[in-house]
């Protein structure tokens, strides 16, 4: 299979795990590269074998060499970087969130689909077999109905200066955590009559941080009678990150939903017993990226499209609203 020709945008330290690993066991190039400072890009580039250094990010997205984006920016920059690189003909894989507010995601979604490409919100951990299993324990009836779902998206403060406690920069714990338990909610449709519905949502706005908020909870109904419940919270004591599926005849526990590759483990009870499945500890954002491969390649399908990323950010939307916080402002794309 021809090797995908790979553009990033900065030198976050996430590129790392999300896509120079990954690209690495599939040999994918990673062809450009661009930062706000050409000197942490060079070394960037020099330590993790990129191809080629570039002055902007409008280089790296114009260039003809790259036919898939990777944003891994500030929350800020995903939607309008995204926007800029479906202009310029690229196929977008985007860190989560996608976009800083509905709006925002309704408008790539609209130039994605005038420009032909593909766009995928990163939720890698939905590639994993930990989630997969999951979904198919749910659907043999082992569990009975599904009555509830619980996720627990928790991690410790983050520093001061830190862009997750910046509101213009469209941080916050929703954002930065809750994303992933509203979409596993969303994701858990087929088996609950069809998507969460938000009943209720409240949370806690960050000392000096104006509109920022250091933790939400929301609540939701599903169609087919079960609750839904998703916390998300950027001042816990430690990384906890777990999803509850309740049934009419048992439970199970992913131990970390996020992120399978570090722990893998699926916890089932039922009447007759308790086990605990382990699925790999292969690295979430690989299968992601071979999803990803194979779709651009040979048209595979995969889960979720531009479609589901919108409907993520609308969800988001009403949760701030309704815990009585502002989302998130749009920004524009500026030369790097």
């Amino acid at each position: 299979m021809e090797p995908l020709r790979i553009g990033t945008l900065g030198a976050a330290r996430i590129t790392e795990h999300a896509l120079v690993s990954p690209a690495a066991a599939t040999g994918d190039r990673i062809v450009a590269i661009a930062a706000r400072n050409r000197d942490r890009a060079a070394a960037f580039a020099h330590e993790h074998g990129v191809e080629n250094v570039l002055d902007s990010y409008h280089a790296v997205v114009n260039s003809p060499e790259v036919e898939l984006v990777y944003n891994p920016l500030a929350n800020a920059f995903h939607g309008p970087w995204n926007l800029a690189s479906i202009r310029a003909g690229k196929h977008v894989l985007s860190e989560k969130p996608f976009a800083s507010n509905a709006a925002e995601a309704r408008e790539v979604k609209d130039a994605a689909r005038c420009a032909g490409v593909t766009v995928l919100e990163g939720f890698h951990y939905l590639f994993h077999p930990v989630m997969r299993r999951a979904h198919e324990i749910l659907a043999s009836g082992e569990i009975g109905e599904l009555t509830h779902v619980q996720a627990r998206t928790l991690m410790p403060a983050p520093p001061d200066d830190d862009p997750r406690w910046d509101f213009e920069l469209a941080g916050g714990s929703v954002m930065d955590l809750g994303c992933y338990g509203l979409h596993a909610h969303r994701m858990l449709a087929p088996f609950a009559g069809g998507g969460p519905v938000l009943t209720d949502a409240r949370g806690a706005e960050r000392a000096g941080r104006p509109g920022v908020d250091e933790w939400v909870e929301a609540h939701f109904e599903f169609p087919g009678g079960a609750t839904g419940s998703s916390l998300s919270s950027m001042t816990h004591d430690a990384f906890s990150m777990t999803l509850r599926l309740v049934g009419s005849a048992g439970e199970l526990v992913v131990a970390d939903y996020v992120q399978p590759h570090k722990d893998d483990r699926v916890h089932i009870s039922v009447p007759a017993g308790s086990r605990v499945e382990r699925l790999g500890r292969r690295s979430s954002y690989l299968f992601q990226l071979e999803a990803l491969r194979d779709h651009l390649r040979n048209g595979t399908a995969i889960p979720i499209g531009i479609d589901d990323a919108v409907e993520n950010a609308e969800l988001v939307d009403d949760i701030y609203r309704a815990a009585g916080f502002e989302t998130r402002p749009s920004r524009s794309p500026t030369t790097a």
